[in-house]
């Protein structure tokens, strides 16, 4: 026993020396940013790719721009240490926008060997996809504004085989609140609107991820996951009796549970939410992703091709109704040339939605079908979005797009065709291009017949050496089409990046 202490006190009196003699470097290799950007557009919106995937730092006006500052120390600053620390702090101001200011960022983060904890609102890439050429992960995406969030995770792949590196796990879990609720009143014309919206919303996500082999042992490597997000809590108005027990306080304000028993039941669907009565189901707007890969990857190039199945609910979540909607993309890598790097193709359909049929289980008829799954719209929280933006792929269009101001998706059955080009002619400039070619069929309750549109990007960026630390961004959008209407625009970034302070010599 005595031994056992004495081993434990050593253990925590390393681990406590250790972390504060990482905590005494938190001045060092800080970074700044300094960066202004314009967009304006002909035509009613701005071009779809001009506001989608930039962490909801964007607008769907056809005018718009902000200037940004941020000081972040990024936490693979510690990479050769044990213990790691980052922090961020990052702000804009902002016009055409849904604030008149924005913390985009405020985080702070600590990490001991693989293991991680962060707290606050930060931007953060996606697993297994091209933040700059794909259209976006299903459940995870870098669409909207972030969600301010406590989190844990394994952050590196963590090897479980020993020296046969055959089996690799990673993932997350996280708790949060959305920051969206006076927006979502004043969106929706308020409580008189008899538009749903909802304040205090809690948020949950988790993923827990395996990979077969490594690639420094052998080229071709296999990925697995599976990605969940529940909604939950909060404040609500203006929803309706979905039960049929006719409760008549619901269209007004509910104030939703939130205990320790809905934190459960949001790691653990579970429960039932206020307006089910008869026809129960799991609490909150639960919905995911399964997620897979297969990478052949070599010193010079590579092929990277992967699934993004979502199912909203339950009833997509295994076979029962067949896997028909997902998002299939492949990525490659090319050897070093002057003209394009990498090339993304992904196509995308989810006009299935496990069939146009819905039906809960009673007396008279005692058979359930699960149809009618509407991806990403809830009938308490309006829809799977932060600040006007879905959280997930952009290609079911934004309730931001409203004119009728409900925070609902009307059209989340589609099908698109993307193609992603990136090059880097030079050192000092490089260029990317998006073409999305996309088919809305609204959903099983709104029909849009036949809304075909073209949303196309081709952005440069510049970097010259002679000015260290900065960088110049033009681009040229383009909408055409139904869905959102015909518009071109231009948009123009100037960025400067530095270190405040480097690291002690």
């Amino acid at each position: 026993m005595k031994s056992n202490r004495i081993l434990i006190l050593a253990t925590s009196l390393s681990l406590t020396l250790g972390a504060h003699a990482q905590m005494s470097r938190l001045d060092e290799n800080v970074e700044y940013k300094v960066e202004a950007s314009e967009m304006g557009a002909t035509g009613h919106a701005a071009p779809l790719w001009f506001s989608a995937n930039r962490h909801g730092l964007s607008s769907t006006e056809n005018t718009s721009g902000y200037v940004r500052a941020a000081i972040e120390r990024k936490i693979e600053t510690d990479s050769t240490h044990h213990w790691k620390f980052g922090y961020g702090v990052d702000v804009a101001v902002p016009y055409g926008f849904t604030s008149k200011w924005v913390v985009q960022q405020l985080y702070g983060e600590a990490q001991w060997h693989k293991f991680r904890v962060s707290f606050g609102s930060k931007e953060r890439t996606q697993e297994f996809k091209d933040d700059e050429l794909s259209t976006g992960g299903m459940t995870f995406s870098t669409n909207a504004r972030p969600v301010p969030q406590l989190r844990a995770e394994l952050a590196d792949w963590w090897n479980i085989t020993g020296r046969a590196h055959f089996l690799s796990i990673k993932g997350h879990a996280s708790y949060g609140m959305m920051t969206d609720g006076d927006w979502q009143e004043r969106f929706v014309g308020g409580e008189e609107s008899n538009n749903i919206f909802a304040k205090k919303t809690l948020y949950h996500s988790k993923a827990g991820y395996f990979k077969l082999g490594d690639e420094r042992r052998f080229p071709l490597t296999d990925m697995f996951g599976l990605e969940m997000v529940a909604m939950f809590s909060g404040e609500v108005w203006n929803i309706y009796d979905r039960g049929g027990s006719g409760n008549e306080n619901f269209d007004s304000h509910v104030v939703m549970s939130h205990g320790i028993r809905d934190f459960v039941d949001a790691f653990i669907p579970g429960g039932a939410d206020v307006n089910d009565g008869a026809f129960s189901n799991a609490a909150g707007n639960q919905l995911g992703s399964w997620v897979f890969s297969l990478d052949w990857t070599t010193p010079t190039w590579a092929l990277h091709g992967y699934l993004d199945h979502f199912f909203d609910d339950h009833s997509q979540m295994f076979f029962q109704y067949g896997w028909v909607d997902n998002l299939v993309g492949i990525e490659a890598r090319l050897p070093k040339n002057p003209f394009v790097s990498t090339i993304v193709y992904e196509h995308l359909n989810t006009s299935d939605q496990s069939g146009s049929l819905y039906h809960d289980a009673t007396s008279v008829l005692p058979l359930q079908i699960s149809g009618k799954d509407t991806y990403y719209n809830h009938h308490i929280y309006g829809a799977y979005h932060h600040w006007g933006q879905v959280m997930g792929n952009p290609l079911l269009l934004s309730p931001l797009y409203n004119d009728d101001n409900r925070l609902i998706l009307y059209n989340n059955r589609v099908r698109a065709n993307h193609i992603g080009l990136r090059g880097n002619p030079c050192n000092d400039v490089s260029w990317r291009a998006l073409c999305t070619f996309h088919h809305a069929l609204g959903t099983y309750d709104v029909y849009v017949n036949d809304a075909k549109s073209v949303f196309f990007m081709a952005e440069a960026n510049y970097t010259p050496h002679q000015l260290n630390g900065w960088e110049f961004s033009l681009g040229l959008g383009a909408n055409t089409g139904d869905l959102i209407g015909n518009s071109f625009g231009m948009q123009a970034t100037v960025r400067k990046t530095g270190l405040i302070h480097r690291r002690n010599k």
